[in-house]
């Protein structure tokens, strides 16, 4: 029997916020995939133990190998009939979760992303540069408004990750999922999703990851 949807979290070091994650989703009866990817804490124990299904990369492989490994899993079970990916940092909020589900249903979209956009007032300054100019650039690349491109946040359903081939490792795997779906036809909408930062240090490196999206875009105009 199809069901529908899992969540997949794909986690570095998460350990003083994944069980609470993993906690407040099993309360509302998810299933969910953690994607241990090289830990050197705890972060497969804590999940574990609260629930989730957990898969272990061997070493530190990025954020986009993480969810690569995460999807290929499901896949092959079978058993959903799309993805909701959110992050093991606590800067997706649960509660927002129902905000894609509607979406997708009223829509028909097969690729819902988060959108944060709305009130940007707790979103570091370089955050919202960078992100404002990647997502004017994509949407000027797929003919689609798409307000935040670079939100990790999102629902994918299963019929488009079985049409279309990820490659990428890192954070840059957000963007080529996006290029790729345009391209593939698959039709794309925005859900209304809360900025939660704290204190904690991110992950995202706005030089290196601007770069990586860069060489993204170049590789995917060459490959047509």
């Amino acid at each position: 029997m199809i069901k529908g949807p899992c969540i997949l979290i794909p986690s570095y070091n998460e350990e003083r916020t994944i069980g609470e994650i993993v906690r407040k989703l099993k309360e509302r009866k998810f299933t969910i995939y953690v994607v241990d990817d090289g830990s050197s804490d705890a972060t497969a124990l804590k999940a574990s133990e609260e629930g989730a299904v957990v898969i272990k990369n061997g070493t530190n492989m990025g954020k986009g190998a993480a969810m690569r490994t995460g999807f290929d899993k499901i896949l092959e079970e079978g058993k959903f009939d799309s993805v909701i990916v959110m992050d093991g940092d606590d800067q997706h909020d649960v509660d927002d979760i129902a905000n894609l589900i509607k979406k997708a249903h009223e829509s028909g979209a097969d690729l819902v992303l988060g959108n944060r956009m709305r009130d940007t007032s707790r979103m570091p300054i370089v955050r919202i540069a960078t992100n404002r100019f990647m997502s004017w650039l994509l949407s000027v690349m797929t003919g689609r408004d798409i307000p935040d491109t670079q939100c990790g946040f999102r629902l994918i359903k299963t019929g488009l990750l079985r049409k279309i081939s990820l490659r990428s490792s890192n954070y840059d795997i957000d963007s080529e999922m996006i290029l790729k779906a345009a391209k593939a036809g698959f039709k794309i909408d925005s859900a209304p999703v809360k900025t939660v930062y704290k204190d904690e240090k991110s992950n995202i490196n706005p030089f290196v990851d601007t770069l990586r999206f860069m060489r993204l875009l170049i590789l995917n105009a060459f490959r047509g």
